[in-house]
């Protein structure tokens, strides 16, 4: 049975490399963010009907992985869509409410603000990652979703996320090669 992992968290704090690195490390396939590629080509502010695009385009993209593995590792989910709509707009609309409803991951991985910012034109709030770290936090636990707060630099950053994994599965890393 396929099993889930979103990585999660705010901006600047990894989930891009470290989506990668552990579906390296599980041999596995990873999904990636669809909303750095989209805005990094819309050479205009985004509004909250491109969230909307966005989510849509990553829920898909997370729904209908084809693979024959045991494992997807997603770079990000709709929570992440969720809580910067609400943040950044003030409102979520109710396309990304029922997508944010319906996506299904069986473990999240949620990075810790603990990296040093690295300034890129897509982020936004250098300042706002502790607010951020705790909405995400809020409405994971809302939601009762399982999750782990991955932290540390490099290597450690990568052992951590799996200690959770084999944590949260009962499995140790060796045995999901």
């Amino acid at each position: 049975m396929l099993k889930r992992i979103a990585i999660t968290g705010p901006e600047s704090t990894g989930k891009s490399w470290l989506a990668a690195e552990i579906a390296l490390h599980f041999q596995t396939l990873w999904i990636p963010e669809f909303a750095r590629d989209f805005l990094s080509q819309l050479h205009r502010p985004y509004t909250l009907k491109d969230l909307e695009f966005i989510a849509v385009k990553q829920f898909v993209a997370n729904s209908a992985p084809q693979t024959d593995r045991d494992w997807i590792i997603a770079d990000t989910e709709m929570l992440v869509c969720y809580i910067w709509a609400n943040y950044v707009f003030g409102k979520v609309p109710e396309l990304i409410q029922s997508l944010a409803n319906q996506q299904h991951f069986d473990f999240y991985l949620l990075c810790d603000i603990d990296l040093p910012w690295e300034p890129d034109p897509l982020r936004e709030h250098p300042e706002k990652r502790s607010e951020l770290l705790a909405l995400y936090i809020q409405e994971l636990q809302k939601r009762g979703l399982p999750y782990g707060i991955v932290s540390g630099q490099d290597t450690d950053r990568l052992l951590h996320a799996i200690h959770h994994i084999e944590e949260h599965f009962g499995v140790e890393a060796k045995q999901l090669l």
